[in-house]
This record gives structure tokens, sequence and C-alpha cells, in this order.
């Protein structure tokens, strides 16, 4: 087995960690970038009257902290998944998680603490273009729900023809594939004639969404990891 790793830069640190303590050879490609995003003074205000603050990910955390500088609003914390939770956790905040076995959106809104929320004022942390599953299933329960968008994304320029020659050299059969916008940058990324080859990788997913995305594009050997953290992925690599 010989992974490749797709987190944006500086995301990849602590599952290479674990896979040299494994002893399995991996190499590192980001298919995501992940820059700021301009944030303007209402946005910052509405941000502090706000009941609910959900954080969808380690980067609308990383993102968001210089701009509250330390003022964290009062309000009640909810993070998309057990990483995005400890991220709040470094900045002394405690917020309520996913459950573990449903990490991203549409666990979030399983939770009891969320089924009563009419009349709450709700701002959801994220990048640029996310996903709209989490507002529209609040506002169906009677919130009024914004976005605080700390951060865009986009496609490493790469070599396309020479990447994925040189993933194929190393013998990479497995690639984690951690967001939907991973998967398909690279699914755009590999030429048409080397597709037989992708097909063929075990894909490992974050979720039932991505894992549908994947099967629709044609890949087979999918795996549901269950959420994006180093623990789930390596629990679906059978570590």
């Amino acid at each position: 087995m010989k992974l490749l790793l797709t987190r944006p830069e500086g995301k990849n640190a602590a599952m290479a960690s674990a896979l040299d303590a494994l002893a399995i050879p991996y190499l590192v490609e980001p298919l995501l970038s992940v820059e700021a995003a301009a944030v303007t003074q209402a946005q910052l205000d509405e941000l502090s009257r706000a009941d609910i603050l959900i954080f969808i990910s380690t980067s609308a955390v990383s993102f968001a902290t210089p701009w509250l500088k330390d003022q964290w609003p009062k309000a009640t914390y909810y993070a998309v998944g057990d990483a995005t939770a400890d991220a709040l956790a470094l900045q002394g905040i405690t917020a309520e998680r996913s459950p573990a076995d449903s990490q991203a959106t549409e666990g979030l809104l399983t939770l009891p603490s969320l089924e009563q929320v009419s009349g709450k004022q709700i701002v959801i942390v994220r990048g640029k273009g996310g996903r709209e599953a989490m507002a529209d299933g609040l506002r169906l329960r009677g919130a009024n729900v914004s976005y605080l968008e700390v951060y865009q994304r986009a496609c490493p320029p790469l070599d396309a023809p020479a990447s994925v020659s040189r993933w194929q050299s190393f013998g990479i059969d497995t690639i984690v594939v951690t967001s939907g916008e991973v998967l398909e940058n690279l699914i755009n990324l590999v030429p048409k004639d080397s597709f037989a080859w992708l097909r063929d990788c075990h894909i490992i997913v974050p979720s039932a969404r991505v894992e549908t995305q994947a099967r629709k594009k044609g890949l087979r050997r999918v795996t549901n990891a269950g959420a994006a953290n180093q623990a789930a992925v390596l629990d679906a690599l059978g570590m």
C-alpha cells in the first residue's frame, strides 16, 4: 500500500507522521489551496450578536481567529468534526461536535440541541462557496442563518501529466480525499489516458456524500471513513 495525501499545504503533517511510524510509504501532493478572504466590520458585528456559531472546518477556525482577536462572542458553539472542535478548544472554546459516526453537516443536524432553534440567530463560519445543506436545514427549523466566509479554496497550480506520472511511478494505489473539492480537483487533474489507473486506486473519502460523488465519477474502490481526521482514515485503511 502506497498513499497519496492531498490535504492543503501544512495539513498533512499528522497523517504523514502516523504513516512514518507504520512504515507505510506515501507522497504529499496538496490538491486544494486555502487562503484568507476579506471580512467586513458589519459581518463581525453580526457575529457578535449570534446565539449560535457553527464552524465548518479547521480552516474556518484558523482564518477566523485573527479577526476575532481573542474576543470570541458569547454564544453556543458547534463544530463539524472532531478536528474542528479540537481547533476551537485550542482557542479556549468548548464546542458541541458532530456524532462520531457522522462527522459532517448531516451529522451535526441530528444533534438534539439543534432541533429547537426557531428565532435563533445562527452564523455559520466557513469558506466561500460552501454547501447550503446546513443553512437550509436550520432555516427549515425557523432559525435566522447567515455566513461568515473567512477563506476561499482553489486548486494549486500543478503540471498535471508530470504529477500523475510521478504518482504512478511511485506506485500510488491509495488516495486520501478529505472533501468534495479535493475529489473534483483530483479527477480534473488526471488525464483521460490515466483514468483507468485512478479507477483502480483505493479512494478514502470522509462522508457518504463524497462517496456518492466519487462513485458517480466512475471510481469503484471507494471507502467512506466517516470523517476526515487521522484516526478515521487509519481505521478505514485497516491500521
